[in-house]
């Protein structure tokens, strides 16, 4: 038998979420590993990095997360119906013994015929997401349960899915030292930025961007300033990039051509295991520069303006 190596620090069992929050804050939990590894698509490190620090406001559970924790009994049942193995609820917030950062909310616990206890996790996922979980798991789910082994000593967690509400998956992942050694790594360091005030640095996703144009919407008109040295060293970098992109995407345009060429007339094409398609489709779009010559008063009533900051890199004259 494995002997969980953490310590129950809350009961989540009568917490109000405004209160599960705030025991979150208090260190890293399990769908904070994927936003400090880089693999989250919606969150940045840095915004992580505020909300750990309390520089961000209040937000209430979006439809995706209420509804994942309503079906999640549903989850747990199908998952004892279709395997025999009975599935104990958890309502405690865990602490890791020897990493008191790393923080576990786990949906319950099971039984392994041959590891010993083990954890389980219940997602639902939309249909669009299907082809994610075909052969594994997506990577937020796995370093998520790759942390809630960490912080518990467990040695495996059986994972279940509905998926687009009529298809049910599920699968058993076994604890994985070297994943384990290098996700501690990454936590305790990204929980150093949380204790010295210091954020940690921005990366290449498109959540930073999203950090990026939220906390900076707007610029002060005509302000100008003199950038640091190593600003020279990151044009240098976007230039590589732009040169590289325009190769690749010359190279893509190419093999397309191509592919066209070959398909002709006709609309489907199939190589291999690959289809490919090149059919028409028809458009409606709305001619705005008409409709603003002809019918001024119309198009000022229904017009949407928006704001954004364009970005550029020139030569100074």
């Amino acid at each position: 038998m494995c002997e969980m190596s953490a310590i129950i620090l809350a009961s989540t069992e009568n917490m109000s979420y405004e209160e599960w929050l705030e025991h979150r804050k208090l260190g890293i939990g399990g769908s904070d590993a994927s936003v400090i590894c880089g693999v989250n698509r919606y969150k940045s490190p840095v915004e992580l990095w505020m909300d750990k620090t309390n520089q961000l406001p209040y937000q209430e559970a979006g439809e995706a997360a209420y509804w994942g924790t309503q079906l999640e009994p549903l989850v747990r049942a199908e998952f004892t119906k279709r395997t025999g193995i009975a599935v104990s609820h958890a309502s405690e917030l865990l602490q890791s013994v020897e990493h008191p950062f790393m923080l576990a909310n786990l949906d319950g616990t099971c039984e392994h015929p041959d590891l010993g206890p083990c954890i389980f996790e219940a997602k639902t996922a939309s249909a669009y997401k299907t082809g994610e979980w075909e052969d594994s798991i997506p990577d937020e789910y796995l370093l998520q349960i790759i942390h809630y082994m960490a912080v518990t000593g467990y040695k495996g967690t059986y994972i279940a899915v509905l998926i687009g509400g009529n298809t049910f998956k599920w699968k058993f992942i076994e604890r994985d030292e070297e994943l384990i050694s290098m996700l501690i790594e990454l936590e305790a360091d990204f929980w150093d930025h949380v204790k010295s005030l210091t954020p940690p640095p921005l990366d290449g996703s498109s959540a930073s961007a999203k950090f990026l144009a939220e906390r900076f919407p707007n610029s002060v008109p005509a302000s100008k300033i003199v950038l640091p040295d190593a600003a020279t060293d990151l044009l240098h970098q976007y230039d590589t990039a732009c040169e590289q992109l325009e190769t690749f995407t010359e190279q893509k345009q190419e093999a397309e051509n191509l592919l066209k060429q070959m398909l002709g007339e006709n609309e489907v094409g199939t190589v291999g295991s690959r289809i490919i398609t090149w059919k028409n489709v028809a458009q409606e779009r709305l001619d705005s520069k008409t409709l603003k010559a002809e019918h001024p008063t119309l198009y000022k009533k229904y017009a949407n303006k928006t704001s954004y900051r364009r970005f550029t890199i020139k030569k100074a004259v």
